[in-house]
């Protein structure tokens, strides 16, 4: 496995034309990448990652033209979406159009897409020549990668590449919004893009998924999880008292002393799988609880969701 400079992306985008896969860097997670018209490849994405067949891809474009490549009845309403979000961390479902790989969509009529606010990201897609399906870059159930080093972790010896580009920005995947019901959008994943914001650019109610059809990446199974259990506690009091009666060895996890964020979740429940930690305790303050994304990844990293 090789890891490749940002100055050898023409060969990271050769081994993706040969049905390699390559890890690279989003301002979100890194994604294992794979031409979205070759089966063969999308097939190694889900045998390299130990991914359900039932759960689908996000195809990432560099350019708004390459959507009518992939999806068809495109609404007027992702078209306003992408004008004020996109370079970002927003995935549209839309309708997708037949050339589409069965595999990609999980046998889905619908595809999620996004363009990736990333540059090394962009200049890749460029260089293949077509949109990538990319799923974080981690092994399914594992917490995402968010640096070259976790992607090493999970994927040394099974893929061709990974591109470095640093320490991913924003550290949790993109919201993915569908517009199956153009007068009533919904998240199915909260990311760094919310409802509100959303609803601003609409004109109209925009509300967050509580149902389980796996219509995109993150709505079934359990994602992000630690080898760790995760004990969830809801105030000051509550952790010390954990803490008195338990010898365990641990890592605390809060906002207000920078060792919770978006940017360093995964990180964190990395980090403490590699000190063998026996338990991890999450201040689920009202901050915390409040911000949408962070607060799903939680849930779902802990078992409750």
């Amino acid at each position: 496995m090789q890891t490749l400079k940002p100055s050898e992306l023409a060969l990271a985008a050769e081994h993706l034309l040969q049905a390699e896969l390559v890890a690279f860097p989003t301002e979100t997670v890194y994604g294992l990448g794979a031409p979205i018209f070759n089966d063969k490849a999308i097939s190694k994405i889900f045998t390299a990652k130990n991914r359900p067949a039932d759960n689908p891809l996000i195809a990432h474009i560099a350019n708004i033209s390459d959507v009518e490549r992939i999806a068809i009845n495109i609404p007027q309403e992702f078209y306003q979406l992408a004008s004020v979000f996109w370079p970002g961390s927003l995935s549209i479902l839309l309708e997708a159009h037949s050339d589409v790989p069965l595999i990609a969509r999980a046998g889905l009529p619908t595809i999620a897409v996004r363009m990736p606010a990333h540059p090394l990201a962009l200049s890749l897609i460029t260089l293949v020549g077509q949109p990538l399906v990319a799923p974080s870059a981690n092994l399914s159930g594992k917490p995402s990668a968010t640096s070259v080093e976790h992607v090493l972790e999970d994927f040394t010896g099974k893929i061709a590449a990974v591109v470095d580009g640093g320490d991913c920005q924003g550290g949790l995947e993109s919201t993915v919004l569908s517009l199956q019901n153009r007068q009533q959008p919904v998240v199915l994943r909260p990311g760094a893009i919310t409802c509100k914001q959303i609803a601003e650019v609409l004109g109209c109610p925009v509300r967050l998924s509580t149902e389980g059809v796996a219509l995109s990446p993150g709505m079934k199974y359990r994602h992000y999880a630690p080898k760790a259990p995760i004990q969830l506690v809801f105030d000051e009091i509550s952790l010390i008292r954990h803490l008195e009666e338990s010898s365990k060895r641990r890592v605390v996890l809060r906002q207000h002393d920078g060792s919770l964020s978006s940017q360093r979740f995964y990180a964190a429940l990395r980090r403490a799988d590699r000190e063998s930690t026996e338990e991890i305790l999450i201040l689920c303050d009202e901050k915390t609880r409040n911000d949408e994304a962070l607060w799903n990844r939680i849930l779902k990293a802990s078992g409750h969701s």
